[in-house]
């Protein structure tokens, strides 16, 4: 068997540099917007959630942030997620997305979510998502995409299959 070199790491101790930035903390300027397109299913990877912390964070850099979740994303928004009961959490980090969806919404941020995916892919209905999420019309997808161009906004895409 191989031998270890070293001394073994203990709780709270760093192994990287996690102070050090190689770009500055850029903040939005004056009137700045951000679209985040997610079609990604919720639970099938940490891409989902990650976008969506991202997506906080460039809501507290000052921009007037818009998440747009389409496809499986619209599941995102389900406000029925919990067991045995709804809003109970089965395992940790069963209500992430919940939680995060209000947060982004409760500093300021706009989310959507497509009534298509959400109806005719995985039967939820309107009154099932989240309070505060504005469900949209499948070709609201694309004009998102047209607003956002024409406001030369900051723009990420995130496509799960």
């Amino acid at each position: 068997m191989a031998e270890i070199a070293g001394e073994r790491v203990q709780k709270g101790a760093a192994i990287v540099d996690h102070e050090h930035k190689v770009l500055p903390d850029y903040q939005a300027e004056e009137g700045q917007s951000a679209y985040i397109f997610m079609h990604t299913v919720p639970f099938e990877g940490s891409v989902g959630l990650v976008n969506m912390l991202t997506c906080t964070r460039i809501r507290r850099k000052g921009f007037d942030t818009h998440l747009i979740l389409y496809g499986p994303g619209s599941l995102m928004a389900a406000a029925t997620r919990g067991y045995p009961n709804v809003g109970d959490e089965a395992f940790p980090g069963n209500q992430s997305y919940n939680k995060q969806l209000q947060t982004i919404m409760d500093e300021g941020g706009h989310v959507y979510a497509c009534r298509f995916s959400a109806a005719a892919l995985y039967g939820m209905r309107e009154i099932d998502m989240m309070p505060g999420v504005q469900p949209i019309n499948p070709r609201d997808v694309l004009d998102f995409t047209i607003q956002a161009h024409r406001e030369h906004a900051l723009v990420l895409n995130t496509w799960t299959v």
